[in-house]
C-alpha cells in the first residue's frame, strides 16, 4: 500500500454521497472560515434574506432560516447594535418585532458576499463553471426531495 493510500478512508464510505456532501461542506466551513468573522455566516443569512424579503417579523426570518428565537433575536441584537438593521415594532400587531437591512447592512452584506465567492471559487477551483452550475443544480434538486429541512 502506497503512503498515499495510508490516509483514505474505505472506498465504500468515499462512494456514500452523504460522505461526499460533508467533507465538502467540511472544505467550504473552512475556506469561509478564513475569510470573514466568526459570525459572518448567520449575519450573511440574515442580511440575504432581508434584502430578498424586505421588511419582515423575527419569527418569520428566523423560520425561514432554521432558527430558533433565541438564535435570531442574538443575531438581530447584533446587527442592530452595528447599525446594518432596524427593528421596529410591527404596526400591524405590536407584540411582534420586525426587521429590515439598513445602507450599512447592504455594504456589509457586500462584503460578506465577496468573502462568499472568493470561498466559492476556492471550494469548486477543480470544476469548470459549467460543472459548478450542474453540481448547484443537482445539488437544489436533492434538496427539493427533502423538503422542511432548516436553513
Amino acid at each position: 500500500m502506497a503512503d498515499d493510500d495510508a490516509t483514505q478512508p474505505p472506498a465504500r464510505l468515499r462512494s456514500l454521497v452523504s460522505w461526499q456532501v460533508n467533507k465538502v461542506n467540511i472544505a467550504g466551513r473552512r475556506s469561509t472560515g478564513t475569510r470573514m468573522p466568526a459570525t459572518g455566516r448567520a449575519d450573511f443569512a440574515v442580511l440575504a434574506a432581508l434584502e430578498e424579503y424586505g421588511p419582515i417579523s423575527q419569527a418569520d426570518l428566523g423560520r425561514r432560516l432554521g432558527l430558533d428565537r433565541n438564535r435570531i433575536n442574538g443575531i438581530a441584537t447584533r446587527l442592530d447594535d452595528a447599525g446594518c438593521i432596524i427593528r421596529a415594532t410591527d404596526p400591524s400587531d405590536r407584540r411582534r418585532n420586525t426587521v429590515s437591512i439598513t445602507p450599512s447592512g447592504r455594504r456589509y452584506l457586500d462584503e460578506l458576499q465577496a468573502a462568499t465567492d472568493a470561498a466559492q471559487a476556492e471550494l469548486t477551483t477543480n470544476l469548470s463553471a459549467a460543472e459548478s452550475d450542474q453540481l448547484r443544480s443537482l445539488l437544489a434538486k436533492l434538496l427539493e426531495a427533502h423538503p422542511g429541512l432548516p436553513g
